[in-house]
């Protein structure tokens, strides 16, 4: 199988797949492609870089376990950032985001709890918020 790059006599580009170049030089001189725009059977080939499959190897796939440590750490790093930058209010967290949200509070970074149905009430108010990664378990610890 063929792909070219097509244009016809109205400037519409286009691609078509042929069995092969003479498939193409065989149909276009029987009129049978045209152009899906316009229908116009005046079609003619365009430049076209190759497809050709590389020998390049590819890369490793990534470890696993490997992945599962770096997202690990990543979200420790996380939360780490967030308890010692962020005002902690607790239970209050929702009340308290959508007093910043409104301008009732001092706009500050906050970070607390809230029940699944505070934080649907939040979004759909439009007051960002978004769930602190939990902390994994410290790989030192595990067996």
């Amino acid at each position: 199988m063929i792909r070219y790059a097509l244009q016809c006599d109205h400037d519409h580009g286009f691609e078509a797949w042929f069995g092969g170049s003479a498939d193409y030089d065989d149909q276009a001189a029987r009129g049978l492609v045209s152009c899906p725009f316009c229908g116009s059977t005046s079609v003619s080939k365009q430049i076209m870089a190759p497809a050709v499959a590389g020998t390049r190897k590819t890369a490793p796939a990534p470890d696993p376990a490997k992945m599962q440590g770096m997202m690990m750490q990543m979200a420790r790093e996380v939360r780490s950032h967030v308890e010692q930058n962020f005002d902690y209010v607790g239970d209050a967290f929702a009340r308290e985001a959508r007093d910043i949200h409104e301008g009732r509070s001092e706009k500050r970074e906050i970070y607390g709890e809230a029940t699944p149905a505070e934080v649907k009430k939040l979004k759909e108010d439009g007051v960002p918020c978004a769930p602190l990664p939990s902390l994994p378990p410290d790989p030192s610890t595990l067996n």
